[in-house]
């Protein structure tokens, strides 16, 4: 558990048992970050800051949705970031924040097994840098945790950003007709839109959460703004994600008409061939075996036969190019 105090002057770093009294202390911002499994969570949250032991019980375990819970002194706000897994598929990384005027409490809920634990530390980390390195100094807790959540827009921007080539490299190789395997090329278009539809869904609730912050104005007058510059990213950011996801979807259906064209056109094809064999497998199978396989082969017969197959397929052949099959 990593303890920080802001002040004007300088960041300073404190031991867990410091923490009464730094909160007892009027000055300063203080800065508790909890790492996932911390033996101490609980007793930290519910027993020296307080909170209720639903907002502690939510904060240590996963929570499917983004969700926020206003008190009288302080907000609980639960949000995902975006990390990408194996075969196309996103992890859910959640961070929790429990903000108040002179404090903020990041809690950094459980991850996948198969997720780095560093990913669950991207956003506070970058904040976490330019705090200790005295180029960012907030005053009060509002804006250290608008800092974060500005750091976990960008991780989904970074997500989109990267969706986005894909779908790039996907429309180059539509547009020249280069597919490879049809099945794995349209599978890996399913999985490039499946990414940016969990980008849209993260940022669309994340939009509502905050939408309701400001509408409750939970920051005061003050904060109304620092609570639209999150609401506007978010909401931004599912707009863009909801782009990609319709221009990727006119390059899945551009691919599906080429590739459901040809088969028209093989298919088309195939039945002419199939109507002009038709007269010479028919008249093969009743004449041929009198014909030809007899005591005595009648050139004559033979001939008629052979010249009214031809025929047959020739007239065929006239039939079906005047229809434009082909």
């Amino acid at each position: 558990m990593e303890i920080r105090r802001l002040t004007a002057d300088a960041v300073t770093r404190h031991r867990l048992d410091e923490l009464p009294q730094l909160l007892a202390d009027d000055g300063g911002l203080l800065w508790v970050d909890v790492p996932e499994g911390d033996p101490d969570a609980v007793a930290v949250l519910g027993g020296v800051f307080g909170f209720h032991a639903r907002a502690v019980q939510d904060s240590v375990q996963r929570s499917p949705v983004p969700k926020v819970h206003v008190y009288s002194d302080h907000v609980f706000v639960v949000l995902h970031a975006p990390e990408a897994g194996a075969g196309g598929h996103v992890h859910y990384v959640e961070l929790d924040q429990f903000v108040g005027p002179r404090y903020v409490v990041t809690v950094h809920g459980p991850v996948n097994a198969a997720v780095d634990p560093a990913a669950a530390r991207v956003e506070t980390d970058a904040v976490a840098v330019r705090v200790d390195a005295g180029r960012y100094q907030p005053a009060s807790g509002p804006e250290l945790s608008t800092a974060i959540v500005s750091a976990l827009t960008g991780r989904l921007r970074d997500h989109l950003s990267a969706r986005t080539e894909e779908v790039w490299r996907f429309e180059q190789q539509v547009t020249g007709g280069q597919f490879g395997d049809a099945e794995r090329f349209l599978d890996g278009m399913f999985r490039v839109r499946h990414g940016l539809l969990t980008v849209r869904t993260m940022a669309a609730l994340s939009a509502e959460v905050y939408g309701r912050m400001h509408a409750l104005a939970v920051f005061g007058a003050d904060g109304q703004g620092l609570l639209e510059n999150n609401v506007d990213q978010f909401r931004r950011l599912a707009t863009m994600a909801h782009s990609q996801e319709d221009y990727l979807q006119g390059v899945i259906e551009f691919y599906q008409t080429r590739t459901n064209t040809k088969m028209t056109i093989a298919a088309e094809r195939l039945a002419v061939i199939a109507a002009v064999t038709l007269p010479i497998t028919a008249l093969s199978s009743v004449m041929g075996m009198n014909v030809i396989v007899n005591s005595a082969t009648d050139p004559v017969i033979l001939g008629v036969l052979v010249a009214g197959m031809v025929l047959l397929s020739v007239l065929l052949l006239v039939w079906a190019k005047r229809h434009g099959w082909w």
